[in-house]
């Protein structure tokens, strides 16, 4: 037999067994993370569930007294003669909030636009990094900052409110008031103040990931910054630019402490942004350790849940519009 016909045993290579043992192992780990990703996620939507009970639960005293609509829609709030109604502080959470998102979102697109188009490369960071450490002072601290520094000033700058702003016919009435410095108005600068961090942190990324060859085609174009942050960089990113702004949202509705000390804590509603209010976190924070009746203690309770479906409606609202525009974005590509 000649050294050509020999035929040589096969042999197994050594990498086969192991290479079986770790395709083992990977499903095992990919099903592991699997189930514990749903684990996780039926968690969140249970303790959620179970928050929401239990603080309905807690309201039933309230709302067997007053009623649903009943207390919506009643204006009055007297511990003494223990009658409750939650308008006033509806109204007064959702215009602060509102006041903040109307000062806030120019704000912050205008920040997020100047850091990813206009500001030179030397000055993004530090900008940028101001921008996050803004976002990390505790709400407590703007607060005290709103009421011994910014309320004082302001109060200063009311009476020109109340002369010109004031003066406008069909909208003046929200305008005139006291030059006390606290009111609505205050309160919803200082909630624009502290949203403006997330907002444009958000929209800065967003900015950032837009594809370099569609800002160099609109300037190659003629285009100038305005137009290319308007009508490219924006319709680009709308989708998390909206999703940007309800979170800012979000956090201006559930905001307490900031809001507590410069609102005026004023359980009347009044017509003028200049007056105190009180907004339904802040009534939280006063009224709950000095409740000392079972229907006061089931009234500020309704209240939270209450706060909780407003925040669930904007958050549902987000979501959406959010899909919505996904939606138009998939048509027109």
């Amino acid at each position: 037999m000649s050294g050509s016909d020999v035929v040589l045993p096969k042999i197994q290579p050594l990498s086969e067994k192991p290479k079986s043992a770790g395709i083992s192992w990977h499903l095992s780990a990919d099903f592991l993370f699997h189930k514990t990703a749903v684990f996780a996620a039926f968690l969140v939507a249970g303790a959620l569930f179970a928050t929401v009970i239990a603080i309905a639960y807690d309201s039933r005293t309230s709302i067997h007294v007053f009623g649903i609509w009943g207390f919506l829609k009643s204006s009055d709030w007297n511990p003494v003669t223990q009658t409750f109604g939650a308008f006033p502080f509806i109204i007064s959470t959702l215009i602060s909030s509102a006041i903040a998102m109307v000062l806030g979102v120019p704000v912050s697109f205008g920040v997020a636009v100047f850091i990813a188009e206009i500001a030179p490369a030397w000055i993004k960071k530090p900008v940028a990094t101001a921008i996050e450490l803004l976002a990390a002072i505790p709400s407590i601290v703007y607060g005290l900052w709103g009421l011994v520094v910014f309320a004082p000033v302001f109060a200063k700058i009311e009476p020109w409110i109340n002369d010109k702003l004031g003066a406008i016919p069909g909208i003046g009435l929200l305008f005139q008031g006291p030059p006390m410095g606290i009111g609505m108005l205050t309160a919803g600068i200082v909630l624009a103040i502290m949203i403006l961090p997330y907002m444009s942190s958000i929209m800065r990324d967003v900015f950032l990931i837009v594809p370099s060859s569609l800002r160099e085609s609109a300037y190659a174009m003629g285009a100038t910054t305005w137009e290319v942050a308007w009508n490219i960089i924006l319709p680009y990113t709308r989708s998390a630019v909206v999703g940007g702004i309800f979170l800012g949202l979000g956090r201006a509705l559930g905001e307490t402490m900031a809001v507590t000390f410069v609102i005026g804590n004023s359980n009347v509603l009044s017509a003028s942004l200049l007056m105190p209010g009180a907004t339904i976190p802040s009534v939280l924070a006063n009224e709950f350790a000095e409740a000392t009746t079972k229907l006061y203690v089931s009234s500020l309770i309704y209240l939270g849940l209450i706060l909780i479906a407003v925040t669930l409606a904007v958050r549902f609202c987000a979501v959406l519009l959010i899909r919505r525009l996904g939606r138009k974005e998939g048509a027109a590509a």
